[in-house]
């Protein structure tokens, strides 16, 4: 088990994780990342996650996340349509498929059950 720690968002060094080509709809977004704790099991992960912008797709993980920078506006299938920036926690369900179109820049921290 990890011991408790704290970590700066803002100023973490993230490593780049490809989207793969089909999720981007349009632009030249760009995701960096970096997972800060996971569960022995595998199942819960925590970390920090950041796009550019640009449209991309997605399948959602059963997630909670909190921006610090940035905003964007998220579009579920069959679902509403969530506006977030910084400031604001959002929930994701698992299965949701999202298009996410990210108008500046964006950075949030996660937690993730699967």
């Amino acid at each position: 088990m990890t011991h408790s720690f704290v970590l700066n968002i803002p100023g973490a060094d993230l490593e780049p994780e490809p989207l793969a080509p089909e999720q981007i709809v349009s632009g030249t977004p760009e995701v960096t990342g970096k997972v800060v704790w996971e569960s022995e099991d595998g199942r819960q992960v925590r970390g920090i996650w950041q796009i550019t912008p640009g449209v991309v797709t997605d399948t959602e993980a059963d997630e909670l996340f909190v921006v610090l920078s940035g905003s964007a506006t998220i579009e579920v299938e069959g679902g509403p349509t969530l506006r977030v920036g910084p400031g604001d926690m959002a929930v994701l369900r698992e299965g949701d498929r999202t298009t996410w179109t990210v108008h500046e820049t964006l950075r949030k921290a996660y937690a993730i059950n699967l």
